[in-house]
């Protein structure tokens, strides 16, 4: 990849990992704002891609990528949510079936065309149009790989967002868990929900008994990673109780909290808009109710000592 015109030269060059027979994981570090990872998996007549990036530039380096493993081309493309830095990238699957759930279709089409102002430092975004999947689904679908199963599960409730699924090769125990898993990151949950998030990683993907686990950003990982993210999940409802006992608001409380074992997590001023979710559910929202996620990403970047929110996509 380094003789590519579409190199990535900040933070990281991203890299292919085999983690199965023909199973790859494409990880792009660090892993932070708008940097995702992806995944593809090889068959014989073509290859079923596990989303895309949020650039132009990052989704060309990703099928250079692929183009160095198989010449067959990309047949399938499955979104595991609607956010930008999975699905921006799209359109450059040419002939590709996109695939995802209803709500997938609805984000992709309600979020619009990248923007970089006011909340993050300037993103070169590249051509972009629109491209929701055009194939839907509500509970799921299972794709084949030639002879091996892939089921595409929409996880039942909100959790990062109101429409995350996950890819899971039974066969090879291995998951593709989108961003209801971040490795190294701080979880981001303001369009989803923190007790919904809890859920999921408990009566979802816990008993699947995955082996190997590619998070939505951050190195392979292993079953270990689920327990980790919960962590963090209930520090952030015991930091939310906390604060609204003591009548504070979610800037107020993230600024007095010391984030200990948290602490050197990437983007850790998400702790912010985890409060905004956490205490509107505390104020007895459903999980994935509509909240204020302006207001919740300026909290973040006055947390961030009034800076535009740090992004190298």
């Amino acid at each position: 990849m380094s003789s590519s015109p579409h190199d990535i030269s900040l933070p990281g060059p991203p890299r292919v990992e085999e983690v199965s027979a023909d199973v790859y994981a494409y990880v792009q570090p660090d892993g932070t704002w708008w940097i995702n990872n992806t995944g593809f998996l090889v068959g014989r007549r073509g290859v079923i891609s596990v989303d895309a990036c949020s650039t132009e530039r990052r989704t060309r380096a990703y099928l250079d990528a692929i183009k160095t493993v198989t010449p067959q081309p990309v047949r399938t493309l499955v979104n595991t949510h609607h956010h930008g830095d999975h699905t921006f990238g799209n359109h450059l699957f040419h002939g590709a079936t996109v695939v995802g759930h209803e709500g997938v279709r609805e984000g992709i089409r309600a979020w619009g065309p990248p923007r970089s102002a006011p909340f993050w430092t300037d993103v070169e975004w590249g051509d972009f149009e629109p491209e929701p999947p055009f194939l839907t689904y509500t509970e799921g679908v299972t794709l084949w790989v030639d002879d091996l199963r892939c089921e595409v599960r929409h996880v039942g409730t909100a959790a990062h967002t109101t429409n995350d699924s996950i890819l899971w090769i039974p066969e090879r125990r291995v998951l593709f868990a989108g961003d209801l898993l971040f490795n190294g990151g701080t979880p981001f949950l303001v369009q989803g929900s923190i007790a919904g998030a809890v859920d999921v990683l408990e009566n979802v993907l816990a008993p699947l008994g995955a082996e190997t686990i590619v998070a939505g950003h951050g190195p392979v990982a292993g079953p270990e990673l689920i327990d980790d993210v919960l962590g963090y999940l209930r520090f952030v409802q015991d930091t939310a109780r906390r604060g609204r006992e003591a009548g504070l608001s979610p800037l107020d409380t993230a600024r007095e909290t010391d984030l200990g074992r948290y602490a050197d997590l990437a983007d850790k001023e998400r702790i912010v808009g985890n409060l905004h979710r956490a205490y509107a559910e505390l104020g007895g929202a459903a999980p994935g109710a509509t909240i204020d996620a302006v207001a919740a990403l300026a909290d973040m970047v006055a947390y961030n000592g009034g800076r535009p929110l740090s992004c190298h996509a």
